[in-house]
């Protein structure tokens, strides 16, 4: 049996509606590579959309944050991987002092792995509840603390309506920020209302965690306003904790259109009007979450 395979990014997106604040970073986006440059995981979901080697990724990258006005950013590194995270690492260090990491562990992580990530522009590590991981909460929890001691937080992909309940006191508790992915991935159909996804908004409220407003093309489908009702409730609850990703280059799609980024980045400037509100979702609230 084939393994299915992903379908390339559009390239290049179109561009904004308006020209972004100066230091504007995409805080969710991922790397690929050609079948001889990084070796993929075994048990990987699908392969990268064949015809690009590395170099031609991150030249892909790069005109896709030229055209959109993003001049930082954060690679989240993809299961496709596995932990491997050599790909991720290095597309950080090659594209510039503006780029920032997130990996992936298991739960028996030990010091010097997460002494290696830390010394190489990582700043967090990342637990998946929706597509599977390597990492469990049980994990999370038990290696919170030498997170924090590296100056490392956890980000998270998560069903609001599914998973809130279960972990919305511990990331209360814990030492190191909390980063949700992909507005909490709630039950739309839900509205705002639903309790998983008010206990997100407590949490952010609370200042006990951070959410990305991204992903929105996997919840519903362009031009993405049956979101916009739960991106201004994430963003009046604290838009201090509130940060902007493309996820490009649209992995895993699933049901999902693969998106043009220029269409997700007009729906946020749709969703939240006020430029100053913007201002700090795009380039101060990263810039104080990521060391830039």
């Amino acid at each position: 049996m084939s393994m299915p395979v992903s379908q390339p990014p559009i390239d290049p997106p179109s561009s904004p509606a308006a020209a972004l604040p100066d230091g504007a970073c995409d805080t969710h986006f991922h790397m690929l590579a050609g079948p001889a440059d990084f070796p993929l995981w075994e048990s990987r979901a699908e392969d990268p959309a064949p015809g690009r080697d590395f170099d031609a990724w991150l030249d892909t990258y790069r005109t896709h944050a030229a055209t959109l006005g993003l001049t930082r950013g954060v690679v989240v590194h993809s299961i496709l991987y596995g932990t491997d995270n050599r790909i991720t690492l290095e597309a950080a260090r090659r594209l510039g002092p503006g780029t920032r990491a997130i990996c992936l562990v298991t739960d028996e992580a030990t010091d010097g792995d997460l002494d290696l990530l830390a010394d190489n522009a990582c700043t967090g590590i990342r637990l998946n509840y929706v597509h599977g991981g390597v990492l469990s909460w049980e994990g999370v929890r038990a290696m919170a603390p030498r997170l924090a001691a590296r100056g490392l937080h956890v980000q998270m992909l998560m069903n609001a309506h599914k998973h809130m309940a279960e972990i919305a006191d511990d990331v209360a508790k814990l030492p190191v920020p909390v980063v949700f992915d992909h507005i909490g991935w709630p039950d739309l159909a839900a509205g705002p209302a639903e309790p998983g996804f008010q206990a997100l908004c407590r949490l952010l409220a609370d200042g006990h965690a951070w959410v990305k407003l991204s992903g929105i093309y996997r919840l519903c489908p362009a031009p993405y306003d049956a979101a916009d009702a739960h991106v201004a409730a994430l963003v009046a609850a604290n838009p201090e904790r509130c940060l902007w990703g493309s996820d490009w280059p649209h992995i895993m799609l699933a049901d999902a259109q693969t998106p043009d980024s220029g269409a997700l980045l007009n729906a946020f400037l749709r969703a939240v009007p006020d430029a100053a509100t913007q201002k700090r979702i795009l380039v101060d609230n990263p810039a104080g979450l990521y060391g830039f």
